[in-house]
């Protein structure tokens, strides 16, 4: 069978109309690429326009400032993205003049771009013969070809490479890959996959065989781990609060948070009192504690879930080394408090 002719004419009657399909620009389709790597397009699509609006080239990236960038991030998740996003683009700027790497190889050596990203890159914008293997492609064509190889092992990505580069159209290859990727993502999704439009439904292993759930073929990964966090929201009479900047390695590095107070299990008030009155803020004021959710809010990231609870601290004292509520906005912080944010009245 013609896998790639038939993905080519299939993405040529559905493909979607997204704004980086109209454009070869390597700064344009780089971006594009970072923003959706573990991001859905419908999810993705706004933040590509925001980041466009306000980065309009490479150059204005760069000479941006991490806070700005993060902030524009806020909400997507995996923030290391945007750390190397803008760590590249200073690389770009200052040690290239500004000039986009143009080979596979090249590009590979950016912060943040592994093999999917530099092939999708070097086929679209520069017309590279590479094939991208990502989550749609593993589904796709281990379902077409029944390949019950697990995806996330070093054997199983270089078979499922070695195929996807067998299969590429080498007169079309940005084509190919947007087609295969679109396939995965549109038609062959995770659940309930379109299998009665699909142009392969009369040659696909998987379906013939009825193991369509059954693949791909993940090994299972490390145990997810629980923590407690405690978040202190300060609010003093002179209408301020405290945020602190995250430290360190860790997916919320350089972000705000409010003062966090981590215990081994679900705490009480009185635990939470004790604890609070040892900060170095709050030391030897008086003050007034109330929790905020009564239900623990789930947070839930890829190795970790967070049973978070925000504890409101009301003090007549002022704080002149907080900041100020109106300004609250102004820093990024992650979703779990900028959605609390949100919510409370302050």
């Amino acid at each position: 069978m013609n896998v790639s002719k038939q993905l080519i004419n299939w993405y040529t009657d559905n493909k979607r109309d997204l704004p980086w399909r109209n454009s070869t620009n390597p700064y344009f389709i780089w971006l594009s690429e970072i923003i959706l790597q573990q991001t859905q397009v419908v999810q993705g699509l706004p933040y590509y326009h925001s980041f466009t609006t306000n980065f309009p080239t490479v150059f204005d990236l760069a000479n941006a400032e991490e806070q700005e960038v993060l902030k524009l991030w806020q909400g997507l998740g995996y923030y290391s993205r945007a750390r190397n996003l803008h760590a590249s683009a200073k690389y770009i700027v200052n040690e290239l003049e500004g000039h986009f790497p143009d080979t596979f190889d090249e590009i590979l050596k950016l912060k943040g771009v592994g093999d999917y990203t530099a092939s999708a890159i070097a086929s679209i914008c520069f017309n590279q013969v590479t094939a991208v293997v990502d989550g749609n492609v593993y589904r796709a064509l281990s379902r077409i070809y029944g390949i019950d190889t697990p995806i996330n092992t070093g054997k199983g990505f270089k078979e499922f490479k070695a195929l996807a580069q067998q299969l590429i159209d080498i007169k079309q290859p940005a084509t190919f890959n947007q087609a295969i990727m679109e396939f995965g993502a549109r038609l062959c999704k995770p659940k309930n996959p379109d299998c009665d439009t699909c142009p392969f439904n009369t040659k696909c292993v998987a379906l013939q065989k009825n193991r369509v759930g059954d693949l791909p073929v993940k090994l299972k990964t490390a145990k997810v781990t629980k923590k407690y966090f405690n978040f202190i929201v300060v609010v003093s009479q002179d209408h301020k609060t405290i945020l602190e900047q995250r430290q360190g390695s860790g997916i919320w590095q350089n972000l705000y948070q409010f003062p966090l107070i981590e215990t081994l299990k679900d705490t009480t008030h009185s635990s939470i009192e004790k604890e609070i009155s040892k900060l170095e803020v709050l030391n030897d004021t008086s003050f007034e504690l109330s929790l905020y959710n009564e239900k623990v809010i789930v947070h839930k990231l890829s190795h970790q879930h967070l049973y978070t609870k925000f504890w409101v601290v009301t003090t007549v004292a002022s704080l002149p080394q907080g900041i100020s509520i109106d300004a609250i906005q102004d820093y990024p912080v992650p979703i779990l408090i900028g959605n609390f944010i949100e919510n409370f009245n302050f």
